[in-house]
């Protein structure tokens, strides 16, 4: 299933963050689809990613809880949306 992270600055400097997302790896379960770096603190990061499962996306939350607000919410593709919308409009 696809999933948005939206990561909120809560501690630690930028470099700080840097050095230790170039350590990190996602948990097992997890795929990283697409990440962006944005010039603001709210959101800071949005992470696209894929899961297996509830206990992968909250694995993947711990490691970084202390340092961002993060917000998980389900999303689909922009083409995943447009079928959606297709379907609900022939109804």
């Amino acid at each position: 299933m696809l999933f948005a992270a939206l990561l909120k600055v809560r501690a630690g400097t930028i470099a700080e963050r840097a050095a230790r997302r170039v350590k990190w790896q996602p948990p097992e379960g997890v795929r990283l689809v697409a990440e962006y770096w944005l010039q603001t603190t709210d959101p800071s990061v949005i992470s696209i990613i894929e899961a297996d499962n509830v206990a992968s996306i909250m694995a993947a939350v711990a490691g970084w809880d202390d340092v961002f607000d993060v917000t998980i919410v389900p999303a689909i593709t922009a083409e995943e949306g447009l079928e959606l919308a297709r379907q609900i409009m022939q109804e």
